[in-house]
């Protein structure tokens, strides 16, 4: 791990130096290092992943003419090292630019900030959750994971109405999720794993779109909406579809914002020769096994500065999960959490912040938990 790190850091700092005059370069990066601590359990790690974790992204970006430019990017987290991007932007007009490599494709509101020091908690909301939510293995993480970064190809581009509206499109056809030909769901790890090579399993794309709209309405309100879909097959046979579509709603008065999104994910199951002894229930009305269930999630939060240097945040988030479950599981055929936080980030000097934050979640299947953040974090 620290042998990648020091390899980025060379590029950028080769990069500053290297060809002055030939090409703009910016080497840029952000830093979270937060602990989550479980008030309700004497060791939390039965719960989640407690403790300090650190998120590191060190990003690289090129701008070789005005139309082509690079970025590179590795991230270090829970999950290891990862690269997070790896991609050229051919930019033939506002209306039509092509995005070629290794991306993270358009879809929800969330995604365009994941980044620690873009986005004013320590974690992330419960759809868009990648391992700090409790009981993560037992709901096997969130909706979409985010941030969900695939090899593909992405055309996208911007209509402007004005000076203060615009209207977003992006398309994509991307490796998708992969899983194993018996799946019960997706298996991120195949996702994100550099031993598998960061190939697609099934020869097969998955496609999405997205489509959103910023509408300034006084000088100081804007409102923002946008719809997302993406689809595919996940197993290497292809059999196993899953399809996610998401809603999201963006209120901006002046410095205080209101966010809400929904997301909802199809995800089709291996049934077998004897789904009997794979599921914990049993067949419907009809005699017969779905082969499928539904997972779900939302949030809405309100971000509020008290100050330059203060914000407070609260949020109400949620997932729930229809559907039969493996023989094993803990979960029932309907499961749900709720969470309720209430946040405070202070910014200090040179745009570092101090995250705090308390976590109450109700969950339908299990106790009741209490969860406290407190987190430094800021971009370089």
């Amino acid at each position: 791990m620290i042998r990648s790190i020091i390899v980025i850091c060379l590029i950028g700092l080769w990069s500053s130096v290297a060809f002055a005059d030939e090409i703009e370069r910016n080497f840029s990066g952000s830093v979270q290092l937060d602990y989550l601590a479980v008030a309700t359990e004497d060791v939390g790690r039965t719960q989640g992943l407690d403790g300090a974790t650190v998120e590191l992204s060190l990003k690289l970006a090129i701008d070789f003419d005005d139309e082509v430019s690079s970025n590179i990017k590795i991230c270090v987290a829970c999950h290891g090292i990862e690269l997070g991007m790896a991609f050229f932007d051919i930019r033939k007009s506002d209306l039509l630019n092509f995005r070629v490599g290794r991306f993270t494709p358009r879809f929800g509101n969330f995604p365009l900030r994941h980044d620690p020091a873009n986005h004013r908690t320590s974690d992330k909301p419960l759809p868009y959750d990648m391992g700090r939510m409790l009981r993560t293995t037992e709901w096997n993480m969130s909706v979409l994971p985010a941030p969900w970064v695939d090899n593909g190809i992405e055309i996208s581009g911007t209509k402007f109405i004005g000076d203060t509206s615009r209207v977003d499109y992006a398309v994509y056809a991307i490796g998708g999720a992969k899983g194993n030909d018996d799946a019960f769901d997706l298996d991120y790890v195949q996702s994100r794993s550099r031993n598998r090579y960061y190939v697609d399993n099934n020869s097969r794309p998955s496609v999405g779109a997205r489509l959103a709209g910023s509408f300034g309405l006084t000088d100081n309100l804007t409102i923002s909406l946008g719809a997302s879909g993406m689809g595919g097959h996940y197993d290497p046979s292809n059999n196993l579809s899953y399809l996610v579509g998401g809603a999201d709603f963006v209120l901006q008065y002046k410095r205080i914002f209101w966010r809400s999104e929904y997301l909802v994910r199809r995800t089709e199951v291996f049934l077998g020769d004897d789904p009997a002894s794979r599921f914990k229930y049993g067949p419907g009305a009809d005699g017969e096994f779905d082969n499928f269930f539904i997972k779900d999630g939302f949030y809405s939060e309100l971000e509020y500065p008290v100050s330059s240097k203060v914000d407070l945040i609260g949020r109400w988030d949620g997932m729930r999960r229809i559907g039969n479950v493996a023989a094993n599981s803990r979960l029932r055929s309907e499961s749900a959490i709720l969470r309720y936080t209430a946040a405070l980030a202070y910014k200090m000097k040179v745009g570092l912040r101090i995250k705090s934050s308390i976590e109450f979640y109700d969950f339908s299947d299990f106790e009741d938990e209490v969860a406290m953040h407190i987190a430094l974090a800021g971009p370089f």
